[in-house]
């Protein structure tokens, strides 16, 4: 019968606690448990630590106790899973028990969340979609950056995420880091609760044994009802309209007035050459979902194009267009001031020494401060809503479900009314004829 005993070999001021574990002439190993004990305070006899002030002795002899119990568990259970019995083997179980890391990738990723993130993100990148096609590098970056968060948050508390720290009590405690401290919006910290939701899920389809408090209601995803501003369609003639001397901005009003009227991601507009000019139509694979597009060519966009000999607008890139489109905005006016997010350094302390961070702040700005490239696919969607049928306008936008669509678009409630109220006037009109 395999037995176990803690011992202290060395008597200096501060000494390590070590585990024997033997059977017979099988075998007979002594590993450190990693616990260190104050000179003369270990009773062999009693295999206590005791009574001392200097550390929390009574916590640590139940650890020990449990460790004892434990190994003798697992050794039992050896004669099931024909494990060799050898240092390696008391060293992970001892580490296991203690939740420290093992170096064995399998038991590491059933101990630590970030363990098990990481692989499950490189898995992801070979992983292929019910469609048999490879996850977006969007969808992959996205889950690194959720990593990096957690990660951050470790490092903020000063101990690693363990499977069974995962409860209602983790969820509070990362939220509030993430709102008080990264000093994040809702909506974000939510896309980073969806991600761990998404990991945990994935853990327990493997059968990993933890909380199960991620399926409650009350571990869910933050999110805040946002106020996105459109252009409306007087708006965009404004601009269309407004002769720019510079050179610069000439250019990025022209490639303003594509994404208006195109109603294309910005990451698609700007790579727009003549060879996604067909016949009287844009064709464009776009680049976030990979579903082919087929735009008429608005008139205002042609009278671009002819203006540059059949040419788009010079290159620029997407930070300069977002940065120049508020100058063309400013410059024609759009002064109005509504509701909404715009993205502001904020000065923050971290490790004690001060950085500026980016982020969203929700308030009142005049509307030029709230363009951005987001505005050209919002205002195509929002100004042709009710002109032409939802599905040919989801065919351009390329959203998947027509729910997704109306919380696109930003006709408010008011707009609505004048709709009916002008619906009517025609009616009427009609009627009298």
């Amino acid at each position: 019968m395999a037995s176990g005993k803690f011992l202290v070999k060395t008597n200096n001021d501060w000494n390590t606690i070590l585990y024997r574990f033997k059977q017979g002439k099988k075998f007979d190993l002594v590993i450190s448990t990693g616990i260190k004990v104050p000179n003369s305070r270990w009773s062999f006899t009693k295999q206590t630590i005791l009574a001392t002030k200097e550390i929390d002795y009574i916590r640590i002899n139940e650890k020990l106790k449990e460790l004892d119990t434990f190994i003798q568990k697992e050794y039992n259970n050896n004669v099931i899973n024909e494990e060799i019995i050898n240092s390696k083997w008391l060293k992970e179980k001892i580490n296991i028990c203690f939740n420290r890391e093992t170096n064995n990738v399998e038991i590491d990723n059933k101990l630590f969340l970030s363990n098990f993130i990481t692989s499950f993100i490189e898995e992801a990148k070979t992983k292929k979609t019910k469609n048999n096609t490879l996850l977006k590098p969007r969808t992959i970056q996205h889950y690194q950056t959720t990593l990096n968060k957690l990660t951050a948050f470790e490092n903020y508390i000063g101990k690693r995420i363990k499977f069974t720290d995962l409860t209602i009590k983790f969820h509070n405690e990362f939220t509030t880091y993430l709102d008080v401290e990264e000093k994040l919006n809702p909506n974000t910290i939510g896309g980073y609760i969806d991600d761990v939701k998404l990991f945990l899920n994935n853990a327990d389809k493997k059968g990993f044994k933890f909380p199960n408090d991620f399926k409650l209601t009350e571990f869910f995803s933050p999110t805040n009802k946002t106020k996105d501003i459109y252009l409306k369609e007087s708006e965009i003639d404004l601009i269309y309209n407004t002769q720019f001397e510079q050179d610069y901005l000439d250019n990025a009003r022209d490639w303003f007035i594509i994404g208006l009227r195109t109603g294309l991601r910005v990451s698609d507009i700007l790579k727009l050459t003549t060879k996604n000019i067909v016949d009287e139509f844009i064709e464009k694979e776009t680049i976030k979902t990979e579903f082919p597009v087929i735009i008429p060519i608005h008139k205002q966009v042609q009278t671009i194009l002819n203006k540059r000999n059949g040419n788009f607008p010079r290159k620029i890139s997407d930070q300069k267009f977002n940065d120049y489109i508020k100058i063309v905005s400013e410059t024609v006016g759009l002064n109005e001031i509504c509701e909404g997010s715009k993205m502001t350094p904020i000065e923050i302390t971290e490790n004690g020494k001060k950085k500026i961070i980016h982020r969203k702040i929700y308030g009142n700005f005049p509307k030029y401060e709230l363009v951005s490239s987001h505005v050209c696919r919002r205002s195509f969607a929002t100004n042709l809503y009710g002109k032409l049928d939802t599905l040919t306008i989801m065919k351009i936008t390329g959203h998947q479900t027509e729910s997704q669509f109306l919380k696109y678009i930003k006709i408010t409630p008011r707009q609505y009314a004048e709709n009916l109220k002008n619906y009517w006037k025609t009616y009427q009109s009609n009627s009298k004829d």
